[in-house]
């Protein structure tokens, strides 16, 4: 009896999401924002799911992240707290908090951006690129 060469199944182990370049904190607020859904997706078999991940964990070991900074990112994007939320656990404002994990959205997307300007497997997207894509779908 023969086998199947073709998998069946890939498709089920295929991200349908689509996200804007990394090297930019708007598109990792995205992918950020889908974290919980990636990590389900990844114990699916995702493939897709598993290289984000894997990708987005080593970004910010190398963004070298203040404490800080690694805290407000985890309780805001890993904990599912809001910045206010985060702030009281933190003892520190909402703005704080918000500044935060700006600046390490900031460093992290430049690690993206160096692999990018490297050829390490992301495509780097300027503003104008941005703007062409909306208008485009206008």
């Amino acid at each position: 009896m023969g086998a199947v060469k073709t998998d069946l199944h890939a498709k089920e182990r295929t991200l349908d999401a689509t996200y804007p370049a990394l090297n930019s904190p708007t598109g990792l607020r995205i992918l950020l924002s889908d974290y919980h859904a990636l990590i389900g997706r990844q114990y699916s078999g995702d493939y897709d799911a598993i290289v984000l991940l894997t990708d987005l964990r080593k970004a910010i070991e190398l963004a070298r992240l203040t404490d800080r900074q690694r805290q407000a990112l985890t309780l805001v994007y890993f904990e599912d707290l809001t910045q206010e939320e985060a702030g009281r656990r933190m003892g520190l404002a909402r703005e704080s908090v918000k500044t935060y994990v700006e600046n390490a959205l900031d460093k992290i997307s430049e690690i993206y951006r160096y692999w990018s300007d490297h050829g390490e497997g992301y495509t780097y997207e300027t503003e104008a690129d941005l703007y062409v894509d909306i208008q485009d779908e206008v």
